[in-house]
This record gives structure tokens, C-alpha cells and sequence, in this order.
């Protein structure tokens, strides 16, 4: 794994921890983050392309629109979509 690699793997591993150590419920998240999807709501509204957690690549099916949503283990809420540029 070359450095890069590296530093993006630990970061990663460190927002996973931040996020599933903190994990809140619905509302407290939507105050966190705003918008906050569960799994059949993110069905719905996404398709899902890959998952390495806490993130996950999704495509809007309304317009197409690829990004990537966060995502805490328990309970499952995703939050935080930002749009592929």
C-alpha cells in the first residue's frame, strides 16, 4: 500500500469510529446533519453502487446524480450526501 493509499485508509478508519461511537438516533442526527435517509427510504431515492464503511457511492435516481453518503452502523441512518462534481 503506497502512502496515499495509507492515509486515506486511516482516515477512514478514524471517521468509522467517530461515527459509530457517537451514533445517535433519527433526530439527533437530522440536527447533526440534516437530511438523514434509512435503509428503505435510501432504497427508494438512491441506487446503491459500492460500500466501504462509514461511506457509501450512490447514484440519485431522480436525476442521475452520483455522490457518496456517510453512514453509522446502529441504527442504520445514512446522512451527509455530497454530490460527485
Amino acid at each position: 500500500m503506497n502512502n496515499l493509499d495509507q492515509t486515506l485508509e486511516d482516515a477512514r478508519r478514524v471517521r468509522l469510529q467517530e461515527i459509530n461511537t457517537d451514533a445517535g438516533d433519527r433526530a439527533r442526527l437530522e440536527e447533526r446533519y440534516g437530511r438523514i435517509w434509512d435503509t428503505e427510504e435510501l432504497r427508494t431515492e438512491f441506487e446503491v453502487l459500492e460500500f466501504m464503511a462509514p461511506f457509501v457511492v450512490v447514484r440519485r435516481r431522480s436525476d442521475n446524480q452520483k455522490g457518496s453518503l456517510e453512514f453509522q452502523h446502529h441504527p442504520r441512518f445514512y446522512f451527509s450526501f455530497t454530490e460527485d462534481r
